[in-house]
């Protein structure tokens, strides 16, 4: 089974353009790449790689959310009939209940999906302002333009990086924290 949480922190990142090209002194604006380019080998590259992360823990959490209700709401009504195995059915299905719950609980589907989300609609929106020239990037010339377009979609990744490795580091200590704990 693969672990999405590293997965996020792994080369199933896209190449990392800036730090493969070497980047100008005191500035994060890759050497040698035109605007052009570094909208096309970096930033849209990470949107299209955020958006397939946001779509498959989406899927996968409302999956297991999904499964899990269900098994959920089911039990009581199984409890209340008298058939055979019933009593197998309910352990069975309560088992899933559970463990369904605490895959959540490890994986965070959840916040993955939603640190996926808002980083690659955050991406979208600082194109779209580069291109249009207005918020952050109004009045400014274009290599201002081009060094600030760097410098927010850097700190937009790395906080994105920041962020899942702090959900699922929490998670694990947490976990390991509560271990032999009794109130």
């Amino acid at each position: 089974m693969r672990d999405d949480a590293t997965d996020a922190q792994s080369a199933a990142h896209p190449v990392n353009v800036a730090s493969a090209s070497g980047a100008v002194a005191g500035s994060p604006v890759p050497e040698g790449l035109s605007p052009e380019q570094y909208i096309a080998s970096r930033l849209q590259q990470y949107q299209t790689w955020y958006d397939g992360k946001a779509v498959k823990t989406k899927s996968r959490y409302l999956r297991m959310r999904t499964a899990s209700v269900v098994a959920g709401a089911v039990v009581p009504a199984i409890v209340n009939i008298d058939f055979p195995y019933s009593k197998a059915v309910t352990t069975v299905l309560s088992l899933i209940v559970v463990v369904l719950v605490s895959l959540e609980s490890v994986y965070h589907y959840r916040e993955q999906w939603k640190n996926y989300r808002s980083t690659e609609q955050a991406l979208g929106h600082e194109k779209v302002y580069y291109e249009t020239r207005c918020g952050a990037y109004e009045g400014l010339s274009d290599d201002e333009a081009f060094r600030r377009l760097v410098e927010r979609v850097e700190s937009a990744i790395a906080a994105e990086n920041a962020s899942t490795l702090n959900t699922m580091t929490l998670a694990g200590q947490v976990s390991s924290d509560d271990k032999g704990t009794f109130g």
